[in-house]
């Protein structure tokens, strides 16, 4: 079982692969970084992906309430620009569920669907702490 380190790197064998963090998306803060980050600041881009982060999973619009597994109501979210993709995946954690993985991925080089699934297998296995 992978910890954030290899997941990281992992993530960024991907096609396309431009960045990856994980963050905890109650704080803002990133807690582990590889690659480039969008805007050049991977600080920045954690917290402010952890904004639309939070908004997707607290808000009802967006999640189906508390799930009865404990796990988190959303499974993640994807932002589509001209250029690239960012898939947010949310982490099930023994503690809190308060992560998530955030992968960059250039749209000419990137495979969305193939991210999404790859990016799911790696937060199932992820461990933290």
């Amino acid at each position: 079982m992978p910890g954030i380190d290899e997941c990281l790197l992992e993530a960024m064998r991907l096609p396309g692969a431009r960045g990856a963090a994980l963050v905890d998306w109650t704080s803002g803060l990133a807690l582990g970084t590889v690659g480039e980050a969008p805007g050049g600041d991977h600080e920045t881009t954690a917290a402010e992906a952890a904004e639309l982060a939070r908004l997707a999973a607290e808000h009802g619009a967006f999640s189906a309430g508390e799930s009865e597994d404990g796990r988190p109501p959303v499974e993640d979210v994807i932002v589509s620009n001209h250029d690239s993709y960012h898939l947010l995946r949310f982490v099930d954690t023994s503690f809190d569920s308060s992560v998530f993985l955030h992968l960059w991925v250039g749209r000419a080089e990137g495979n969305l669907a193939l991210a999404r699934i790859r990016l799911g297998e790696m937060a199932d296995r992820l461990v933290l702490g």
